[in-house]
């Protein structure tokens, strides 16, 4: 069956390394974002390395208005209808502390956005029988940590979200998988201190794809950060509250 491939927030580095993988194994790709002409590019890219068709759409997280007319050109699409989401912000916690406005900003792109956007277009997938989202959370919405805790609770709505449109998708026949990613080298993470065990955008979205081949529920990238998130979200309140992390 045909494979169709939307993109959310793919100008990031993490979405080219997908659409480049998914393109290379045949899929039409649907690349949006707020830079149309860094899209275009990849548009191009993606068709030399394989997909028949490669586009360029506008989308803007906090600007919903946009959202239908994305649906529309998807669901004139024959075959699987497919979505990644790699949208998000992460304001320093200490410019958020300064200006807590910067919240609002940080909610829309990194859950209530996406989450708005998908709820709009599961329909279409359940119409077809099928179809996978993957949706790029973070390790940080495992608990709330003193550095990005703004980010990490719209991370943990959104893997909430994630979870409840997984129990609906599977009852059409489609498929919602969760991806926690930890330090991945991206524009998001540069000079950000206290960075260790830095993974590639590479190397994050070979995982994405395995996940998404095997019908994962949730994974974390690289697959030891499950084990640090482990320790982290079963030390005891009394000790956690007096780490810096």
């Amino acid at each position: 069956m045909k494979q169709n491939w939307l993109i959310l927030g793919a100008s990031s580095a993490m979405a080219r390394a997908f659409a480049r993988r998914v393109a290379e194994n045949g899929a039409d790709v649907y690349l949006a974002g707020r830079d149309m002409d860094d899209l275009a590019c990849l548009a191009a890219d993606c068709r030399v390395r394989g997909a028949e068709t490669a586009e360029a759409l506008k989308f803007d997280a906090r600007k919903p208005s946009g959202f239908p007319a994305i649906r529309d050109r998807l669901a004139m699409q024959d075959g699987e209808l497919n979505v990644a989401v790699f949208v998000g912000s992460m304001p320093a916690q200490s410019a958020i502390d300064d200006d807590p406005a910067l919240i609002s900003g940080t909610v829309g792109d990194s859950f209530t956005g996406p989450a708005q956007f998908l709820q709009g277009f599961a329909p279409l997938m359940e119409d077809r029988g099928g179809g996978t989202i993957v949706g790029v959370g973070s390790v940080a919405g495992d608990r709330g940590r003193i550095g990005n805790y703004v980010y990490g609770a719209a991370k943990a709505g959104f893997a909430t979200y994630l979870s409840g449109l997984r129990n609906r998708l599977t009852r059409a026949g489609g498929h919602v998988v969760t991806v926690k990613p930890g330090f991945v080298d991206t524009a998001m993470t540069w000079g950000l201190p206290g960075m260790f065990l830095v993974a590639s955008p590479e190397d994050v979205a070979r995982d994405i794809q395995r996940a998404v081949q095997k019908r994962r529920n949730t994974i974390y990238t690289p697959f030891f950060w499950r084990y640090i998130m482990l320790i982290i979200t079963h030390s005891p309140e009394a000790i956690f509250k007096k780490m810096s992390i």
